[in-house]
Order: structure tokens, then sequence, then C-alpha cells
């Protein structure tokens, strides 16, 4: 899905800030800074089903709208769909439609005008900034051109895309308030900004790292002439997404990687374990062959390059 047929707009652009998304973005990270300061009041199963969460969530971003609907690494099942619907309405990052729209323009047109979050306009730009300013015209124009076919032919994917708002805010903040108050007695409060709000923003800044680091730090071993790069500290975040030098270049892998499933990328164990369970199946993957190919074609080993 990447391409170097960029366009090269000669378009006049000047960002305009959306001062909507600044302040409800600087009111979350006060929020969140606030969860930070009472967190140690969580009782022990508020903490272990915050990490639970927060490990649905990425699911729903890695081996959901990411592997499956935007790459169609593998299929998925009606049930296994739901679920990943779910959860990837716990990470609360746009409807699955509008992500995957973003994400398969982001791989055709990587670092370009056209690439929503072009990691060549600087490390806040690509974390979070995009996210703040209006999107380039090419980055809209492009998008357009999308093929999205797929996707609006997935009942499971539009049903969340219709009811985006209502989905997302109960699944992200609703429960996991609700939940510990109702079933282990925690104080709602703190249950809101911790298991709530701090789950969440620690979510967001795990994936925007795939987007930042993951095209500026670490080797590039399969293709030097694109900026994406392997990088095992992303990878840690994001279960599994920072080994982005191969991703970009064989983007169609279930495992994003060839080193299979493991610490470094639970969501291939995931997805594995679901095809055992027989909810997925169709695995995606080039051959070994293939892969050695490509590195002694266009690879670089090196740290700094």
């Amino acid at each position: 899905m990447d391409s170097t047929s960029a366009p090269t707009s000669n378009k006049p652009y000047r960002a305009s800030i959306v001062w909507r998304n600044v302040a409800v973005m600087s009111i979350l990270h006060a929020f969140a800074l606030y969860g930070i300061t009472i967190f140690h009041r969580l009782r022990f199963y508020s903490i272990v089903f915050a990490c639970l969460y927060h490990f649905v969530s990425g699911l729903g971003v890695t081996a959901g709208v990411h592997r499956l609907w935007s790459h169609r690494c593998y299929r998925a099942t009606r049930p296994l769909r739901v679920f990943l619907m779910l959860a990837n309405s716990i990470a609360m990052q746009n409807s699955i439609y509008v992500w995957v729209r973003d994400h398969r323009v982001h791989h055709k047109y990587t670092e370009t005008s056209a690439d929503p979050h072009d990691a060549k306009r600087g490390f806040f730009f690509s974390h979070i900034g995009w996210l703040l300013v209006r999107k380039h015209p090419d980055v809209i124009q492009y998008g357009k051109q999308i093929d999205l076919s797929d996707i609006e032919n997935d009942p499971v994917v539009m049903f969340q895309h219709r009811h985006y708002t209502a989905i997302s805010l109960f699944m992200s903040f609703v429960l996991p308030t609700v939940l510990p108050v109702v079933l282990w007695n925690e104080n709602a409060w703190t249950a809101y900004f911790c298991v709530g709000v701090v789950r969440y923003l620690y979510t967001l800044h795990s994936t925007w790292l795939v987007n930042s680091a993951a095209h500026m730090w670490g080797m590039r071993p399969y293709d030097k002439t694109i900026q994406p790069r392997e990088n095992y500290f992303v990878s840690w975040f994001s279960l599994g997404e920072g080994f982005h030098n191969y991703h970009h270049v064989f983007p169609f892998d279930y495992r994003t990687s060839e080193f299979g499933s493991g610490i470094f990328n639970l969501t291939t164990g995931f997805i594995e374990t679901c095809v055992r369970l027989g909810l997925a199946s169709h695995c995606r993957r080039p051959t070994d062959e293939t892969i050695k190919r490509r590195i002694e074609r266009t690879g670089n080993i090196s740290l700094a390059n």
C-alpha cells in the first residue's frame, strides 16, 4: 500500500489551529496529571482492571482497526469483529471508518503533504499536533480517493460509525468508572480520573508513538529509502506495532514483524490464539525468501540510518 508516487503540493498552506481540539486535549492531559497524583488511592483490583482495560483497548487498535480493518491481514468472524469494535471504542481514537481512511492514506502517501501525520513536520506534529490543526488540503483530497468499499460493506464497522460518540464515551469513560464502583466498592472520583482518564491517555500516547518515534529512531533493515524504523521501545508500549520499517514494506503481514509473537508483539499472539479458537483465519504473510530478497535489495542494518 506504500507509494513513492507521492503528491508534491504547490498549494499555499498555513496550519490553522482547531482550538476546540486544543481545549479538549489540554483538559484531558490536566485531568490525567491530576489522576496520577491520586493513583495511589486505587484499590488493587482497580489497578489490575485498568491494566486489562488498556490491553483490551490496545487490541482494538492493533488487532482490530489496524491489522484487520486497515490492512486486511486476516479474516475474523462476526463475534470477533464485534469484540474488536467494542475494544476499539474503548481506545476512542475516532471511528473505525475514519481511522482506516486516515491510515490507508498515510501508507499510500507516507511523509508527504497528503500524510495526515507527516513525520517530516517534526515529532510534536506527528505525535499529537496533527490532531490540533486542520488537515492539509492534500490529506482531504487524496483521502477522498481511498477505496473504503470493504469497510462500508461491514455492518459492524458502520454501526460503530453511526453511533460512535455514544458507544465510545460509554466504553471509554462510563464503564471503567462504574464497574470498579459496583464490583469492589472503588471510589467513583478515583475510578474516573485513574481508570478512565489516565488509562485513556496512556493508550493514546502508546498509539501516537507509532506515528512519531517509530518514524524517527531505529533501524531500517528492510528498506533504507523510507523513514519508518524498527523501534523496540515503541513495540513494547503499542503491543507490537513498533517494527515499523518491516510493516511499511510488508503492510499485509498479520504479524507486522517477522519475529512472530512474544512480549514485544502480544497482538500477534492474540491473533494466533483466535485462529486456534476458530475466530480468525486466512492470516497473510510474506515468505521467508521474499523477506530475505527484500533485505538484500533495499535493506540497511545501520542504527544511524
